[in-house]
């Protein structure tokens, strides 16, 4: 199988600091791109080996799953990263642009549809997340397989830390159902089920199709890129980076996310705490709400 990854990437110390591409220390960044990019090699490339021990050799291993992988990344002018990045000369293709900074999303979108009849699966994902699960596409294509293509199954993101009050969190829960109403309807389709390894996985029509990212099948990029829409650079969805990452696919086909019970069969990795620090803070944790209110209930009881 042909898998092609593009990657919007961008980074300028002299920004704002509001997003983790403006910030003035390029060390989280760096890192949090260096692990991006080495997991798609790493989990989904051809040459992944196992030591014998007794031979002392390297010998070839998940060779019923290796593919072949191309990763094409997209950035404008001189603001990236890539040159601070530990890799072969050979490991990436680099696009560069001149379009602004919040707009490569589409230029990602343009290069996909270029590549078209050249692979199997066509992907997108923000520099900032990370791959972890080497059946990812197992379940992609289990999951079209049985439902069709013009449903789209998108990945849960979450956080993880080993500090504060939870160790792991899914950071794209439900929207306003206004916000995606005028773009999908809801109410179609709202659930699928499936068996498999004999557990069954329960999946919804989300609210928020959002992850930062989407897997597609040649069959759904051929189809994507055919609608009058493809690639108009509509920014209505939230903004510019939701609406690069998440509106096309959302207008074009039926968005599955596995359903919060069963959230870990398709997920991906959003490098950082920025979401995860909200709960306690900003957020409400709703066990600990119940657990106050029981703890009240006894206080008044005494």
């Amino acid at each position: 199988m042909r898998i092609l990854f593009t990657i919007p990437h961008f980074f300028n110390p002299e920004g704002s600091g509001k997003h983790g591409s403006l910030r003035k220390d390029p060390q989280t960044r760096r890192i949090a791109l260096t692990t991006c990019l080495t997991a798609l090699k790493a989990l989904y490339g051809k040459y992944q080996y196992m030591i014998d021990i007794s031979r002392i050799q390297a010998i070839p291993a998940n060779q019923n799953n290796g593919n072949d992988v191309d990763i094409i990344v997209c950035t404008t002018q001189s603001f990236h990263l890539l040159s601070q990045i530990p890799l072969a000369s050979d490991f990436l293709m680099h696009h560069n642009t001149n379009v602004e900074p919040m707009l490569l999303g589409f230029e990602c979108q343009a290069v996909l549809k270029s590549c078209l009849g050249k692979y199997d699966y066509y992907c997108y994902l923000e520099d900032d997340l990370v791959l972890h699960d080497p059946w990812f596409f197992v379940k992609l294509k289990w999951f079209n397989h049985h439902t069709g293509n013009g449903n789209l199954l998108q990945p849960n993101r979450y956080e993880i830390s080993p500090l504060g009050t939870l160790q792991k969190a899914y950071i794209d829960g439900n929207l306003n159902p206004k916000i995606t109403a005028k773009f999908q309807n809801i109410r179609e389709q709202p659930q699928l089920k499936g068996k498999i390894m004999e557990k069954l996985i329960t999946f919804h029509k989300t609210y928020n199709p959002h992850s930062g990212c989407y897997f597609l099948n040649a069959e759904q990029m051929a189809e994507w890129a055919s609608k009058p829409y493809f690639l108009d650079r509509d920014t209505s969805f939230i903004g510019p980076l939701e609406s690069a990452a998440t509106l096309g696919i959302m207008r074009s086909f039926r968005v599955y996310k596995p359903a919060a019970a069963d959230a870990s069969f398709l997920e991906i990795q959003h490098f950082g705490t920025t979401f995860l620090s909200l709960i306690g803070n900003q957020i409400s944790l709703l066990e600990r709400q119940v657990q106050d209110k029981e703890k009240t209930k006894t206080e008044a009881k005494n």
